[in-house]
This record gives structure tokens, sequence and C-alpha cells, in this order.
């Protein structure tokens, strides 16, 4: 059987970025993520009837639950209200979640503030125009490779990843290297035996 204590987190990011993503203390506090063309490709699939369909990613969603058991709280804010996100938002069982928003500022500005968050305690992941108020505030600000051009131009971090494809799940993995509890996560999740 292999030395499980041996084992170290394959990923690797820039120092200057793990620094970024610690923002004022030893991590960020929470962090905000858009949903069409963040944790989805942003296409939008609409049945005759009107019903939305969209596509997941299991590695985003699972990042999201470990942002949650790390401490750091994930927020969806999305401009469309669906079904399918609503399933997916109650089934990874996220307790911070904002749909049909118009405006996103007003929304995270009173979100945060009833976490007693900070502005530079915050990161955010967006990939279009109505993602820019909140990017330029955030302490660290985040884009899927498919982002438009005018977020990437402030993002502190374009993903090689596209939305959908893992660029939510880049940034939990981040922010949990950030934060110093990947490692624990990681071994937590090497040792899950059933004890009876």
């Amino acid at each position: 059987m292999a030395d499980l204590s041996q084992l170290q987190p394959a990923l690797r990011f820039a120092p200057e970025l793990l620094l970024k993503a610690q923002g004022s203390g030893l991590g960020m506090k929470a962090a905000v993520f858009d949903v069409d063309g963040v944790l989805t490709d942003g296409r939008l699939y609409i049945a005759e009837s009107g019903e939305q369909f969209k596509a997941f990613h299991s590695l985003d969603g699972h990042g999201l639950k470990l942002l949650a058991q790390a401490g750091i709280v994930p927020i969806i804010c999305t401009g469309r209200d669906s079904p399918a996100v609503r399933r997916r938002v109650a089934d990874l069982g996220l307790q911070h979640a904002h749909y049909g928003v118009k405006d996103k500022l007003a929304v995270v500005q009173q979100a945060i503030d009833a976490l007693g968050v900070d502005w530079a305690d915050l990161a955010v992941i967006g990939d279009d125009w109505p993602d820019l108020p909140l990017l330029v505030r955030a302490g660290l600000a985040c884009a899927p490779a498919n982002a438009h051009a005018e977020v990437k131009a402030v993002a502190h971090h374009v993903s090689p990843l596209q939305g959908g494809e893992g660029a939510a799940r880049e940034l939990c993995d981040l922010l949990l290297i950030a934060s110093g509890a990947y490692a624990r996560l990681l071994h937590g999740q090497l040792t899950t035996l059933d004890a009876a």
C-alpha cells in the first residue's frame, strides 16, 4: 500500500498569483461565480416550450463544494433565472445564490455586507460586461479563456480553461491552495474508509 502521508498536491500556481489569492490575510473569504460562460460554456439551449437546458461540469461543482468545506463562501450571481440553474445550485447545497440579477454590483455588495466580507477578500470569476463592476473591485478577478476581451483586460488571472470546462474549478483550487486548505482536503479524500 502507498504511503499516503508522502503524497504531495500536483497543482502548481505562480507565486504572485497565490499571493494575490490570499487577499488581505490568509485567503479569500468568499468567491462570486457567474453562471452562463463560467459554470457553463455560455451556450443557451431553449426548447420550443421555453425550457432552458444547460450543461455543467462535475469538476466545477465539486470545487464549489470544497470551497464551502474550507470556509470560503461560494456565491452564485447570474443574470438569468432558470430551473436548470436552481436545480444545480440546490444539488450542490449552495446557500448563497442570486438569480435574474440586473445589477450585479448592488446584489453582491449587499451579499458581502451581510457576510462581513470586504472586496479585498473576495474573488470573482466572470466572462462578460455585466461582471465588470465586480471584477474591477475584487481582490482577485478571474476569467475563463472564452471571456470577452474587456473582461480579460481587467482580470488578474485568465484561465487557460473555458467556461463550463473547468475554469471555475481552477479558481476553486487556487483559492484552496492560497488558504492552506487544499492539502488537508485532498488527504481527507484519500483516507475516507467506511469504519463499519
